[in-house]
């Protein structure tokens, strides 16, 4: 392993603001799967996480100067990535059926989606899309309900509410499959 990339992300994004260009792709290196697979799981089809992801780093890089050095980068860029992908899938200026611009994917074309290929993995990919982005965004990009809330131009109670929700579903979809020994 070289030492770069040994290199803590808070010295890799100080290098990066002053101009470094191997800091910056070795932080788009280090951080570009977890961010894919966010914005994938936001989205349910790889032509669009490839553009999200893309739009959405791109974003983060531009908005690199606003990182907290003192908080840990990896959730900061998700998140980022993440809101770039559900404004490309949001229509400017009103809200959209994430059903409809997220359709769920098949289980079996989600590769590594959630770096498990089990039960977690297919309930939530079963997940209507609505409440499978609030999960995601909770879970995969670390946003709390208000900025998850803020993202999708939902109200606090209403973001509470699907991640309540699907949290249920999911507890009864993962006991189903103890029950059943499907796991």
């Amino acid at each position: 392993m070289t030492a770069v990339y040994q290199t803590p992300d808070a010295d890799l994004v100080r290098a990066a603001l002053a101009g470094s260009a191997d800091a910056a792709d070795t932080l788009f290196a280090r951080h570009w799967p977890a961010a894919w697979r966010a914005v994938y799981a936001v989205c349910g089809c790889r032509a669009d996480a490839d553009d999200g992801a893309q739009a959405g780093m791109e974003r983060a890089f531009r908005g690199l100067g606003t990182f907290d050095a003192s908080r840990p980068f990896g959730p900061w860029l998700r998140t980022s990535v993440v809101r770039a992908c559900v404004d490309h899938i949001r229509p400017a200026g009103r809200d959209v059926a994430l059903g409809d611009a997220a359709a769920s994917v098949p289980y079996e074309d989600a590769p590594d989606l959630f770096s498990t290929r089990g039960a977690l993995g297919r309930a939530l990919v079963a997940l209507p899309a609505e409440r499978r982005i609030v999960v995601v965004l909770r879970f995969w990009a670390d946003m709390e309900v208000p900025d998850i809330a803020a993202a999708l131009n939902l109200t606090r109670g209403t973001a509470s509410s699907r991640l309540a929700r699907a949290m249920a579903e999911l507890r009864a979809t993962l006991s189903e499959e103890v029950h059943d020994g499907r796991m």
